[in-house]
């Protein structure tokens, strides 16, 4: 039912889905919707928190191993993020970006959640760098935060070229370009 309401905020954004479509899309009455989660809001907070706990994970996952292999991971995960963005033919982009764009600054809950989300990505970012660093696959004296940094914000940033439909060519393109940033020993 969450996944259902998810889609349906994913879709349309916060603001462009009636409580009317979100108890189609989920088969729950209006009643029934207010019963379970209380307002629309509540109900859209609580699908931004998982889908933020679910993609902070899967990032983790994609990049967690040994230091041998952590540069072919970062390098692999930035590449997959570019073709899966490119695969989005719906053009519905991530719903975390798509949440901080629509909500924050008029919604503290969201904001606070997407800040906590946008960290813990680029943790799990510095982390691999880190990785390749002792693997000396990036240079050990490179800053591992000032260059976790950049490539969060490439992703994010391949995700809203994305939208605009940039072609896979040019988001992998991109994605090679930050990659070919980090300094090598």
């Amino acid at each position: 039912m969450l996944r259902r309401a998810r889609d349906r905020f994913w879709s349309t954004g916060f603001a462009g889905t009636s409580v009317d479509e979100v108890a189609a899309a989920t088969g729950l009455g209006k009643g029934s919707l207010y019963g379970a989660f209380g307002d629309k809001r509540q109900l859209y907070f609580r699908v931004f928190d998982r889908y933020c706990t679910e993609v902070t994970e899967a990032t983790r996952q994609s990049l967690r191993g040994p230091d041998e292999g952590a540069y072919a991971r970062l390098r692999g995960y930035l590449l997959a993020v570019a073709d899966a963005t490119a695969r989005d033919t719906g053009h519905l982009g991530c719903l975390l970006a798509n949440g901080t764009a629509e909500l924050a600054g008029q919604d503290p809950a969201v904001t606070e959640r997407a800040r906590r989300t946008f960290e813990a990505l680029e943790d799990a970012l510095v982390e691999c760098i880190q990785q390749a660093q002792r693997h000396r696959d990036i240079d050990p004296a490179a800053d591992a935060r000032r260059h976790g940094r950049l490539l969060l914000a490439v992703l994010r940033g391949i995700e809203a070229l994305g939208k605009a439909s940039m072609n896979e060519q040019s988001l992998r393109s991109i994605a090679e370009a930050a990659i070919d940033t980090l300094p090598r020993p």
